[in-house]
């Protein structure tokens, strides 16, 4: 278990790994802020010095998502893309996720949990690997620490868009 800003990671069994995350937002906004392309692209470009040139979501049962990284610095790319499961916003939203590169072995499947008190919004994002390797070889990557960062930068987006009656989209 590790700490980077307030994002708390941990393994689970042999598989898995959980994300938690705090935001001071509604749990619609936070949820539009997982969902929404314009938003999207606004926070989930990961360590600084990326920037996510391409964001597409359909967002339906079946429907497809797809994300392109920049690395600004020497112009090289990377994608990821998968297929919603489930989507039940604002409260849960479920998907497959896999890298054209693929830097862990197969898909993972997220599962993410929206729950908010006191209009303030706890996420919690299930990890399950296929395989115990593919899950090791994620906790030994920069990982960890460029999800910190974007939800860093979801963290301020929410509170530019909770300042501004017309931030929400």
């Amino acid at each position: 278990m590790s700490f980077v800003g307030t994002l708390k990671v941990e393994a689970k069994g042999d598989r898995e790994l959980v994300m938690t995350r705090e935001f001071n937002a509604e749990k619609d906004l936070v949820f539009d802020c997982f969902t929404k392309p314009e938003l999207i692209k606004r926070w989930l470009y990961g360590p600084d010095g990326w920037s996510l040139d391409v964001c597409t979501v359909d967002l339906k049962v079946g429907g497809k998502y797809r994300y392109v990284w920049k690395y600004l610095k020497d112009g090289s790319t990377m994608g990821a893309g998968g297929t919603y499961k489930e989507i039940s916003g604002p409260d849960r939203l479920v998907q497959t996720e896999s890298f054209d590169e693929a830097w862990y072995p197969g898909e993972a499947l997220l599962t993410t949990t929206f729950v908010e008190k006191s209009g303030r919004t706890y996420i919690t994002i299930n990890i399950l690997y296929e395989t115990k390797e593919g899950r090791d070889t994620v906790i030994k990557s920069p990982m960890e620490g460029g999800a910190a960062q974007s939800y860093n930068r979801l963290e301020t987006l929410l509170n530019t868009l909770t300042e501004s009656p017309q931030g929400r989209k």
